[in-house]
């Protein structure tokens, strides 16, 4: 069954985690990805371990399926004919060197389009290609700590905490992911290409959704609740006999019902928690008194009860947990694909779900220059002249797998 994105190639100059995320969704969506990589020791990431098994980075590996891979010396002319090839047949770019490195290397977007007006070039970058920053070096660490994202993360009484994923890098990637998917779409109606500029500060700023516009509209600079919400209670954790329960109220008629359930219904009568508002206002006085009820009974008990109830509540598990997790497993979470070296690798499965064109892992994570020889013969190039790339190091000698 064809895939969403059959017949669009994707050349992905990109490394380490927001543009491999990007051209690696692409890739489920069915695009034929290049990954292209210098000929020592390519993308940064194969050498992040541990964890590792048997020396492939599983950071690597959780970033980089569904791609071939090539290895290329980007400043050599031989190496940027190669590229320039490749770009002939493309039709989106992934990028995410620091701003102007592409025209140094004479693959600035005004030379893509030259040679393929159809092209569609994707950068991301720590800043973008605009202000006073553009010229800096962006991490997803710095892009969390200068949007503001983690002014409001954390205790708080405690310091500012960062997310425990890449989330500018994550945000980064799936904004990419859609702005070429735009541009696809565009391409469509004008048979034009485009530039798509993404940054990762913009990514995170953007994330601060309620907060972020509620700050710009009030001038209140917003603080931090730690596990509860801002205009929502209760939205939080609470200890109950056993373990701690996630409880996420939304609305007046679930903190009625919840009462209820508590045997607490004077709560939902009182004129300081009856509506969402006061409970905001008033949830000092409030969330003692809902914890005092929780922690006469055990968390499964009080789940078992809520959710009969259709309250919206969980547990905190651990990642070996939610690894065994039913629902998890049934929505085909955990992957699992054939490596050449080390054989199963188990993968996070995509969180897309479409009924026509199902979204699959096809390509296990490449090893370094893989796919040389493939993807140069594809190009029309002899295996004398493949032989010549590697003794020159423009490529690096494909590997030997078990395949």
């Amino acid at each position: 069954m064809n895939k969403a994105l059959s017949g669009i190639k994707v050349l992905d100059l990109s490394r380490v985690v927001a543009g491999p995320v990007c051209a690696s969704m692409l890739g489920d969506l069915g695009a034929d990805v290049i990954k292209v990589e210098n000929p020592d020791k390519g993308d940064d990431t194969r050498l992040w371990h541990p964890p590792d098994i048997e020396n492939l980075s599983l950071y690597f590996a959780a970033v980089n399926r569904n791609k071939r891979a090539i290895t290329v010396d980007l400043k050599t002319e031989e190496g940027l004919n190669i590229i320039k090839e490749i770009i002939k047949e493309a039709d989106v770019v992934v990028e995410n060197f620091k701003t102007g490195t592409m025209e140094r290397l004479g693959l600035g977007y005004d030379t893509l389009k030259a040679i393929n007006p159809k092209i569609i070039h994707c950068s991301i970058t720590g800043f973008g290609h605009s202000g006073p920053y553009k010229q800096l070096p962006g991490y997803d660490f710095l892009a969390q700590a200068m949007s503001g994202f983690m002014s409001i993360n954390g205790s708080p009484n405690g310091e500012p905490v960062k997310a425990g994923i890449a989330m500018a890098d994550l945000y980064a990637g799936l904004y990419a992911v859609i702005s070429i998917l735009a541009a696809v779409q565009a391409r469509n109606h004008t048979g034009r290409g485009q530039h798509c500029d993404v940054s990762l500060l913009d990514s995170m700023v953007a994330s601060l959704l309620n907060i972020g516009t509620g700050f710009l509209n009030t001038g209140e600079l917003p603080k931090r609740y730690g596990n509860q919400h801002p205009t929502l209670v209760p939205y939080q954790n609470f200890n109950t006999k056993d373990r701690e329960i996630v409880v996420a109220v939304g609305n007046d008629r679930q903190f009625h019902k919840l009462c209820s359930l508590l045997g607490r219904e004077d709560l939902a009568k009182d004129e300081r928690f009856a509506t969402s508002n006061g409970r905001v206002v008033n949830r000092e006085e409030l969330i003692p008194l809902l914890q005092k009820a929780f922690i006469t009974r055990e968390a499964d008990e009080w789940m078992a009860v809520l959710q009969e109830n259709n309250i919206p509540c969980g547990p905190i598990n651990n990642l070996d947990k939610v690894f065994e997790n039913e629902q998890v497993l049934e929505r085909e979470m955990v992957q699992e694909i054939e490596h050449p070296e080390v054989g199963v690798v188990k993968l996070l499965g995509s969180p897309l779900k479409m009924s026509d064109t199902p979204v699959s892992i096809e390509r296990h994570p490449p090893l370094h220059g893989e796919h040389n020889a493939e993807v140069l013969s594809e190009l029309g190039y002899s295996n004398q002249q493949i032989d010549l790339l590697i003794k020159k190091k423009v490529i690096c000698d494909s590997p030997v797998t078990s395949n």
